[in-house]
């Protein structure tokens, strides 16, 4: 009999008693859960559970025992169990400990509300992101203008070293890179112009496409890609070791040492590079020009200056300072929010090159409309 589970029901003076018998388990909850909810038990009355004569109880048998006393307790009844032992009453405790309200995670949804969580998500982040991209700005001003105040501060030996990493050591894939996109344009636009007679001016279109866009836009996704990147490594590589936490503890500003040098080294050689890319892309287009359409490079040249104004040239390096300044911004910031591992210096590198180049392809387009409104 101890493999069948069973109840019997009497009355007595305090009200109706139910004895369990034999194994309330998973093999006969099916049984007990049906005959317990067909009992009939007056509203207000009293019910007394024993288990004094229970052989066997595991997690489901608790559970239906617990589930019956709180359902009856809910509907006005008096219920108590008694006879239960140690580890009988151990088990429904547990049981009633386990009974909490299921929330649903709307997280897990999948189609349209679980895009529109992404994106509401995703804004968030990117909102959060800005105001503290922002302050760091703020903090770097800050620190400039004390170096503008105090200018021996500023240290002379790592902002030469970085001025060589960024800058000399960029050239021979800046050079490459705006060579090939010279030599492209002035294919494509051959192609094309050829066609009404009108190859002279893909002059006009490579001096122009180099020098205000395709050169500075090119050489900045590039430094992005290089320095930004090799920024946000070696910062966030020292902040795992806890080395900025040990120069902190000796004095030292990591603003002043570690970001600072970086930011100024890439204004001040990114407009040299710029400058690199514009005479490479020049004369990557110069020579396809000269190959497929026959203009001479004296021909080239003489139709550059009658074509292209100084202005064009000084549109591309005004922009270089301040993409210079942004890509050592978000490269710095994403470095010093590294915490805890190697997994979130990758990730953080990722999201630099990310911002680093979304940001300098905004700032291109908001330069290109102000150009365009003054004249330029």
């Amino acid at each position: 009999m101890a493999d069948r589970g069973w109840f019997e029901k009497s009355g007595g003076e305090d009200g109706l008693i139910l004895a369990a018998h034999g194994a309330w388990d998973v093999g006969n909850v099916g049984d007990l859960d049906a005959g317990l909810r067909r009992l009939a038990i007056p509203a207000s009355g009293r019910v007394s559970i024993s288990l004094e004569q229970l052989e066997r109880l595991d997690t489901a048998g608790a559970w239906i025992i617990y589930r019956t006393v709180r359902d009856w307790s809910a509907s006005g009844i008096a219920v108590d169990v008694n006879g239960a032992s140690e580890v009988q009453q151990a088990l429904l405790d547990t049981v009633a400990k386990a009974d909490k309200d299921w929330e649903p995670d709307h997280g897990d949804g999948t189609g349209f509300l679980q895009m529109v969580a992404q994106v509401g998500q995703s804004t968030e982040e990117i909102a959060r992101e800005s105001v503290a991209l922002l302050g760091f700005f703020g903090q770097i001003v800050t620190t400039l203008a004390g170096l503008a105040v105090r200018p021996w501060r500023i240290r002379l030996i790592p902002l030469v070293y970085h001025m060589e990493q960024v800058g000399l050591n960029a050239l021979p894939i800046v050079g490459l890179i705006s060579f090939l996109i010279g030599v492209v344009m002035a294919f494509q636009g051959a192609s094309q112009l050829v066609r009404f007679g009108a190859e002279v001016f893909v002059v006009n279109l490579v001096a122009v496409s180099i020098l205000r866009e395709l050169g500075i836009l090119l050489t900045a996704i590039v430094v992005a890609g290089r320095s930004g990147s090799a920024f946000t490594a070696q910062i966030g590589s020292m902040k795992v070791n806890e080395e900025v936490d040990a120069m902190k503890t000796v004095g030292l500003d990591p603003m002043e040492v570690l970001v600072v040098p970086r930011i100024l080294a890439l204004v001040l050689t990114l407009p040299l590079l710029a400058f690199f890319a514009d005479v490479m892309g020049l004369l990557g287009g110069g020579l396809m020009s000269w190959v497929v359409l026959g203009i001479s490079p004296g021909a080239f040249i003489e139709r550059l200056n009658d074509s292209v104004g100084m202005w064009s040239f000084w549109v591309g390096i005004i922009k270089a300072p301040v993409f210079g300044f942004l890509i050592g911004m978000v490269g710095c910031y994403e470095g010093l929010q590294v915490v805890g591992s190697a997994e979130s210096v990758g990730r953080r590198t990722t999201r630099s090159v990310v911002e680093a180049i979304f940001l300098v392809i905004v700032v291109d387009a908001a330069f290109s409309i102000f150009f365009q409104f003054i004249g330029i």
